[in-house]
């Protein structure tokens, strides 16, 4: 009689290992033609009128980017939380859209100009032209290049959706940015004015905090003489010439006002009120007391230059100093210093400035200083703090229209407070508030050409209107020729706008109502206040809703050693590398170029090649996204080590064998998918039921409800890593491991209603797998789930649509659960047994048992599979099972004593014992010798005396087994 094999398309198409090129190749595009990630419900492109809302705003990336890790990390916990969502039956949307990036694209084109010696001051004979011209160069960039990081956002298998795609200068944002803009300033809330801001002499441009990084750096404190007005006066029971002020930026003393000493410092305190020479500078300034001098620092007198530093400013504030600038924009000396130093570049003025000191001996001391030193993140320039014309939001100003009595500041602040927007981690809220209680007025005019043109006009008299467009602008002033500021707007100031912009706002729009606010905003703790503080301040502001439910504030990527990532220091890692893999020479190039300090380039080749001797292997986006999400702690930093990405790939191939093995057992065979009763499932029911389910099928069925409730909770929590954690335990240690092996006895020795049983678990809890970890890993689990649904008979068009696991955890057969572990107990123990005896995990050997008969009998198939034995032998009598074991080693697993039997020769086998018992004893014996000796103990790193107390814990433990066995052979 010959049978003939059942058809298995689904096997027979699916690739025989792991391939994620071929599957995200097709997947991806396939997905976004389909619609699937377009808002509304589980891909049908609509809103269901009964179903919760999930919307999430990706923070919008420079469009001048590249994917970097913290992108992809970033992105991965978003997507997980879309797709969870979507398969869970809200109305989702998660919105995308690129940033305009006034400073970082306009240095982009500008560098692409200077290639050809084109500055952009060259590109049309009057400047308007100029303008005109250079910004219709950077839209036809942002055309040709500006598309790069979608495309790789497309590449991690991001399921946002793309009809809602937005560029920060599309129309309808900037109508939205020009019409908030008159608002404020209508209100009262938008002013021009005098400040003192960062500036960048390379851009000329004021520049953001956030733009702005301070490294420690090798530098210089000089102490300089400034001689007293009326000749030597007393200083701390001494004459002297002078007040001796350390500085470390010596040329800003040209525009010097006031020494200043701390009130009830005795040292100085009969001086304040006189005067002292501004050397080099032919006149007197006079000497004040101000509480923000430290005594204790330098000589306790410091200089006062109000138009260079942000804390003297705010001094000459209080004492109304005059205020006087010493440099011009692009950083040279200008005509308020002495003639020599007019025109010098600022660091060409220090040298000289500190020459001449030296030479009227006024320079009394110079000593090395190490500081921090603020550079522009985008030019590396050293920026300079300059008093310039810039527009300002006021933060704590109350309009008189507002009927809510609030100021902009105060209705973010009540936002928080009262739970509206809440943080995950909570603690985040104190950084917030500790911000937002001292918040300052909001600088928002940048002096660029690529960006938000500010919607203000001045006449000749340098009256101001602002207005929607040119037109208006004239009706405000009738018959007077007008020219628009050339500023545009700082771009968090249209980013701020994003949650209801991109809403349709000011209309009510469908999408405003369902997705404003959104659920949860998902970013880095290093834009708190840049971005997330003023989202919350101008949409509760325009629209008196808050911009997001939640912000979950997630760490930092950082390298495998905790190193901050930065393509300058050369220890970046690109996720389309890891994605695609690359090799090592590449690799070396593209790591060697672009550092801060070129010389360094060999030791980043020497450390690269050390961490990656051959390069990137391919792991694929799955890969990827589940090393993200398992590092997606609620920690400071994440540590990348690319190894992770290893093991998750492992774990991916594992689950594709695991699938190509249940297919094979599963696949045109009766898997129990026919209607029946509750009855026909019973344990103990009909003897020839529909099916029997083993307590294995029972106890898989249960963890998966426990794995699948676990899940939800990590979701709901926003710990992606408890989400990973608990998918990857169940996967691998559970499924794969143990129910797989248990699944092959149950169809190879079971009755037909027990293969049927065991098959529907088997395809049912593998189709419940895929669409639990498909947020996770979605092109592998989309690929299989297309092969596994319709043999677990399953309908739908992809996984990504279907419905989400929910746990019943009145399905948990907790008998059943006890009646594995106990199972595994007895495995794990025969283990333990063979690796006693020394005996090769091949070579089979029977098993001899007594107590709990019953159990044993019933699993003893199994048994002998998964713990390799010849045969399973159960004793009902005690003697008989101990002249059976004879010396064999003898474990105890609950009521239950076993053994392996094996022919010894028990005078040999003693003398093998009695030889390990020795070197146990000897290894104890030298532990011992250095834990008692005093010298060791406390040199000795921790870790190394712990090590030492373990050792001698599991040789004692080691000994006790020998010599028992010992004891057992000489009966």
């Amino acid at each position: 009689m010959t049978t003939t094999s059942p058809a298995q398309p689904g096997l027979d198409s699916l690739s025989k290992s792991f391939e994620p090129a071929a599957l995200e190749a097709h997947w991806g595009p396939e997905w976004e033609k389909r619609g699937y990630g377009i808002a509304g419900f589980r891909g049908t492109q609509q809103p269901k009128a009964d179903a919760p809302s999930f919307a999430i705003q990706l923070p919008p990336p420079n469009v001048t980017g590249t994917l970097h890790m913290g992108h992809a990390f970033n992105q991965t916990i978003m997507d997980s939380l879309t797709r969870y969502h979507r398969m869970a039956g809200f109305n989702t949307a998660w919105i995308p859209g690129t940033d305009h990036a006034g400073i970082a694209t306009q240095i982009v084109v500008e560098r692409q100009l200077q290639a050809q010696n084109i500055s952009r001051h060259d590109m049309g004979p009057t400047p308007a032209e100029a303008r005109k011209n250079f910004v219709a160069k950077v839209w036809e960039w942002k055309e040709q290049s500006g598309n790069t990081i979608t495309q790789q956002m497309r590449r991690m298998g991001d399921s946002v959706d793309w009809s809602r795609e937005y560029f920060t200068m599309d129309p309808k944002l900037s109508e939205v940015v020009t019409h908030t803009f008159v608002k404020l300033y209508q209100q009262g809330l938008i002013y021009r004015g005098k400040r003192l801001v960062n500036w960048d002499p390379v851009l000329q441009s004021a520049v953001s905090d956030l733009e702005v990084e301070s490294e420690e750096e090798d530098g210089h404190l000089w102490h300089i003489c400034y001689p007293f007005a009326d000749g030597p006066q007393t200083v701390d029971g001494a004459s002297a010439q002078g007040l001796v002020v350390a500085t470390t930026r010596p040329e800003t003393m040209l525009g010097d006002v006031a020494v200043m000493v701390h009130p009830e410092d005795a040292r100085y305190q009969h001086l304040i009120g006189k005067h002292v020479q501004l050397p080099l500078c032919n006149k007197t300034i006079p000497i004040i007391a101000d509480d923000y001098v430290d005594k204790a620092f330098g000589t306790g007198v410091v200089k006062v230059t109000p138009a260079h530093d942000a804390n003297d400013y705010a001094v000459g504030q209080r004492h109304q100093l005059p205020i006087i600038g010493i440099l011009n924009l692009d950083a040279t000396v200008n005509t308020h210093a002495p003639q020599p130093y007019q025109g010098l570049d600022r660091f060409a003025a220090r040298k000289k400035v500190v020459k001449d000191l030296d030479a009227l001996g006024l320079m009394v001391e110079i000593k090395k200083h190490k500081l921090m030193v603020p550079r522009c993140a985008r030019t590396d320039q050293i920026v300079e703090p300059m008093l310039t014309d810039q527009w300002f939001v006021a933060m704590n100003k109350i309009s008189d229209e507002d009927t809510t009595g609030k100021s902009i500041a105060q209705k973010a602040i009540d936002a928080v407070q009262t739970g509206q927007v809440t943080f995950i981690p909570e603690n985040w809220v104190n950084t917030y508030n500790q911000w937002m209680n001292n918040i300052q007025d909001w600088c928002i005019s940048r002096q660029l050409w690529w960006g938000h043109q500010i919607p203000a006009w001045y006449d000749k008299d340098g009256n101001v209107y602002v207005a929607s467009n040119e037109a208006e602008a004239q009706a405000q002033a009738p018959g007077k020729k007008l020219k628009r500021d050339e500023d545009v707007l700082d771009t968090w100031y249209s980013s701020a706008l994003v949650p209801f912009s991109t809403m349709g706002w000011p209309n009510k729009t469908q999408d405003y109502d369902l997705y404003l606010p959104s659920s949860v905003l998902v970013t880095g703790y290093d834009i708190i206040f840049f971005w997330v503080a003023r989202m919350i301040m101008m949409t509760t502001h325009f629209t008196g809703k808050v911009p997001f439910k939640h912000v979950y504030i997630h760490g930092l990527v950082r390298d495998a050693q905790g190193k901050k990532m930065s393509k300058s220091e050369g220890n970046v890692l690109d996720p389309v590398d890891l994605i695609d893999g690359i090799a090592l020479e590449p690799l070396l190039d593209k790591r060697s170029q672009g550092l801060r300090k070129p010389e360094t380039a060999p030791l980043v080749k020497k450390n690269t090649q050390k961490e990656f001797p051959e390069g990137i292997p391919a792991y694929g986006a799955d890969a990827l996204r589940f090393t993200f999400a398992a590092l997606a702690s609620l920690g400071r930093s994440i540590n990348f080590d690319s190894k992770r990405c290893e093991g998750y790939r492992n774990f991916c191939n594992k689950l594709w064998n695991a699938t190509r093995f249940v297919l094979m057992n599963c696949e045109g065979q009766d898997c129990g998918l026919k209607e029946h009763t509750k009855a026909e499932c019973q344990p103990g029911g009909p003897a020839h039921g529909y099916m029997s389910f083993s307590q294995a099928d029972r106890w898989i069925a249960s963890l998966l409800q426990q794995t699948e409730d676990q899940v939800a909770k990590g979701f709901a929590d926003y710990r992606l890593d408890n989400v990973a954690t608990a998918i990857y335990e169940f996967v691998w240690n559970e499924y794969c491991d143990w129910y797989l092996e248990i699944a092959k006895v149950q169809i190879q020795t079971g009755t037909v209603a027990q293969q049927r049983a065991t098959r529907r678990t088997l395809i049912r809890t593998l189709e419940a797998i895929l669409r639990l970890a498909h947020p996770i890993i979605p092109f592998i689990t989309e690929a299989l789930w297309q092969k596994v649904a319709p043999v677990a008979g399953i309908g739908g068009a992809s996984v990504s649509i279907a419905r989400y696991p929910e746990a019943q955890l009145n399905k948990i057969d907790n008998d059943a659960i006890d009646n594995v572990n106990q199972l595994k107990a007895l495995v794990d123990a025969c283990r333990n047994l063979r690796g006693e005896m020394g005996v090769s995990p091949a070579t089979r050997m029977p098993l001899f048992a007594l107590g709990n008969a019953d159990f044993m009998r019933a699993n003893a198939a199994v048994l002998q599979s998964l713990a390799k034995l010849s045969e399973v032998k159960v004793f009902d009598d005690q003697t008989a099972w101990q002249t059976a074991a004879q010396s064999a080693p003898v474990a105890v697993v609950g009521e239950i004593r076993l053994c392996l039997f094996m022919e010894v020769d028990i005078e040999a086998e003693k003398a093998r014992l009695q030889k390990e018992a020795a070197r146990l004893d000897n290894e104890i014996t030298r532990a011992g010798v250095k834990l008692s000796n005093e010298a060791f103990v406390a040199k000795a790193p921790p870790q190394v005396i712990a090590q030492e107390r373990q050792r001698v814990e599991e040789f004692t433990a080691m000994l006790a087994k020998v010599r028992a066995q010992l004891a057992h052979l000489e009966k």
